[in-house]
């Protein structure tokens, strides 16, 4: 409730005119006395803060807050939204917070002071429950936060299905002008669950218990609660609804040494400085400069064909990043046999191995048609990623949008596989968000 004074005759004007007269004559009968006495208040000040227990009076700092919260998300105008100050605003879809420690931390890193929103959905029918069964799990999750130190925000929903419950979240999580703008999902692959809580320092320096009110982790040999169509569908759900969507691969293994992006695995584009690029290359700049990351360094790899001219692209690519004050090294790769594999696909007589991993046009709308390729050209990109010398720590490469098809979610998310195979810690990245701005 709000505060309700009994004595009518009060102003903050007044209040204030009192406080100044008390220190000025505080000061005036005895400097000396006035600077220890507020010297001592300030120390008790600092001893209550720290060394007392909980109070159950409640805090009035947290009203003043929620005022000031209140006040500036209204000033925050979406109107007003401009690519100079734009953010990474995550929202991770957690299914056991046990299996996806690794995943949370590097978020973490990555959202750069943005919005971060850590999202589930329980799959369960209010209608068939007595109570809602995601306020006892609200405490366990908010537990995990404190321990594993990430500055985030819970966001649990349920749905009948997970796909639905990714939209609820997409649609509602956030206030205001601080929504997520880039969904985040771990990779859907058949790699068997692992405990990264137990192995979290945060645990294991700790003499409790782990539990948290989580459930285990699923058996290797229980059926998914998710299926890949629907996985692909919640990718292309996203896209539809004009967030950026990550997919991010094999991060148990993650050690902070190096980042490096790949940007230009399109065989039938030669611009690599179009939205989706520049995103990815944002997403890896941002990772760098996070405290944990700054020692990292960030390398490009500039492919390149025969007959064209590789030292001027690299001298445009070299160009790019300085109008855009992004410190990269550049490392030309050589690819021609690569495309011919993609060209032969095109060309080829039809009824043979192809999927849709790319794009023919970046552009804001989603095309009816797209190249068509064969698992071996997905297989030589990856050898070709490989073969890259020291390897990195984390690669970034480009996501292509999901096929129009439905009925070929299947074969994209199975060639996403082929490509990302043996790769490591790898971010599969596809942006629609305009990041970069060289205008004054």
């Amino acid at each position: 409730p709000c505060s309700r004074p009994t004595f009518r005759y009060f102003t903050w004007h007044t209040c204030l005119l009192g406080i100044a007269g008390c220190c000025v004559m505080m000061f005036l009968i005895s400097p000396v006395s006035a600077s220890a006495s507020l010297g001592f208040l300030l120390l008790l000040l600092l001893a209550l803060h720290y060394l007392s227990p909980s109070s159950t009076w409640g805090y009035i700092s947290q009203a003043l807050i929620f005022h000031q919260v209140r006040k500036y998300l209204l000033m925050l105008d979406v109107r007003k939204d401009h690519v100079k100050f734009w953010r990474p605003q995550m929202l991770l879809m957690v299914q056991n917070p046990r299996g996806s420690a690794r995943l949370i931390d590097f978020v973490n890193d990555l959202k750069k002071s943005g919005l971060y929103v850590l999202g589930h959905v329980e799959l369960q029918d209010l209608d068939m429950l007595p109570s809602d069964p995601l306020q006892p799990q609200q405490d366990s999750w908010l537990s995990l936060v404190d321990k594993l130190n990430v500055k985030a925000f819970i966001s649990l929903t349920l749905a009948p299905s997970v796909r639905h419950g990714v939209r609820q979240l997409l649609f509602t999580s956030g206030l205001g002008g601080m929504r997520p703008n880039t969904l985040v999902l771990g990779f859907y692959d058949d790699a068997a669950p692992q405990d990264g809580l137990t192995q979290h320092p945060a645990f294991t320096s700790a003499h409790e218990e782990i539990p948290l009110g989580f459930p285990p982790l699923r058996a290797p040999t229980a059926p998914k609660l998710l299926s890949a169509r629907e996985y692909v569908g919640i990718v292309a759900d996203a896209l539809k609804m004009l967030r950026n969507v990550l997919l991010a691969r094999q991060l148990e293994s993650l050690d902070k040494a190096y980042v490096c992006p790949v940007t230009r695995l399109r065989p039938d584009s030669a611009r690599y400085a179009d939205t989706c690029s520049l995103f990815l290359l944002q997403m890896a700049c941002v990772l760098n400069m996070a405290r944990a990351w700054r020692r990292a360094h960030l390398r490009l790899f500039l492919c390149v064909e025969a007959g064209t001219l590789p030292h001027a692209q690299e001298e445009k690519l070299r160009q790019l990043l300085k109008d855009l004050r992004i410190q990269a090294q550049i490392q030309l790769v050589p690819w021609d046999a690569v495309p011919r594999l993609h060209w032969q696909t095109c060309r080829g007589p039809p009824g043979g191995p192809a999927g849709l991993m790319e794009e023919e046009e970046e552009t804001m709308n989603f095309p009816a048609n797209a190249t068509q390729v064969s698992d071996e050209y997905v297989c030589a990109a990856n050898k070709l990623v490989l073969e890259q010398s020291p390897a990195p720590v984390v690669r970034f490469l480009y996501l292509p949008r999901p096929p129009a098809d439905t009925t070929l979610y299947p074969l994209y998310l199975h060639q996403l596989e082929l490509l990302t195979r043996g790769l490591g810690p790898t971010v599969l990245v596809h942006g629609v968000s305009a990041v970069t701005s060289t205008q004054l």
